[in-house]
């Protein structure tokens, strides 16, 4: 049980200490080897989030340069954040944050492939507690013309800004949804479909786990994502689309007006 206290440390503040106590719950929801995903649809989460290794398209921060107004309004420099969301997710965006920490950009969004839940509402904490713009869409590096995709991902990974351009991506889907939660501000292309698709829990070790132990975590999950939204100044509604596409083969596409009303995106 969580006990709350009013005494505040003088080097913790009060969102900060919010922050941890998310990623505390993050952990809880997903155990030291459980986990509360999206799967692709019709595909087994266990192939792609099992075992313990931090894989390679896992998600990444690098630095992006464009033209005046290539990223908005007054803005030409964004990070990109790219990547399927591991159980090691939330600590690569802490470090690609603090590598590139010299000044606040925005940060956009290209989330691939299915992804650990958990993890992203922790992520979507750390953003919001660092106080960053949030948007969605691909960032297309101008020097990977030509380059095999191993070489494309390292000219992104070696640490110098790409000279790239944004563009709008096909979904934004549940884990998208989740971090994107937690910008400051959030911006997504009208030409986005946000699709809300079936999570299920799984081990990611590939030990079964039992029917009592997948539905206190879902329950435990459910809870914490309608906190977690209406911490973020998101319609804590969206939680109820989430828990009936739960186990499911079924998926919910929200209009460009739902996306309003659920706050997914800030007025301008």
């Amino acid at each position: 049980m969580w006990k709350q206290s009013n005494a505040w440390t003088s080097d913790v503040t009060p969102w900060a200490f919010v922050v941890r106590l998310g990623l505390m719950a993050m952990l809880v929801i997903g155990g030291a080897e459980i986990a509360f995903s999206q799967p692709r649809p019709g595909g087994d989460p266990a192939n792609a989030l099992s075992g313990t290794a931090s894989l390679p398209d896992g998600i990444f921060i690098y630095p992006a340069q464009g033209a005046p107004g290539g990223c908005g309004e007054n803005c030409s420099d964004w990070l990109a954040a790219e990547g399927r969301v591991y159980w090691d997710g939330y600590k690569r965006i802490i470090a690609g944050l603090d590598r590139f920490a010299n000044r606040k950009r925005p940060v956009f969004l290209n989330i691939r492939g299915q992804s650990d839940l958990g993890v992203a509402m922790g992520i979507g904490r750390i953003l919001r507690e660092r106080g960053i713009e949030v948007g969605v869409g691909q960032t297309i590096a101008d020097r990977c013309q030509g380059l095999s995709g191993p070489d494309c991902l390292a000219l992104k990974r070696s640490g110098a800004p790409v000279h790239a351009s944004l563009s709008s991506i096909g979904t934004c889907d549940l884990a998208c949804v989740l971090i994107l939660a937690g910008g400051v501000r959030r911006m997504l292309p009208e030409d986005t479909t946000v699709a809300i698709h079936s999570s299920q829990v799984f081990n990611r070790l590939g030990l079964n786990v039992t029917d009592e132990h997948r539905q206190g975590i879902h329950a435990r999950f459910r809870d914490q994502s309608k906190i977690y939204f209406a911490q973020m100044g998101l319609d804590p509604a969206l939680a109820d689309i989430i828990e009936a596409n739960y186990g499911s083969a079924r998926g919910t596409q929200l209009s460009r007006a739902d996306v309003i009303r659920f706050r997914i995106v800030t007025a301008r």
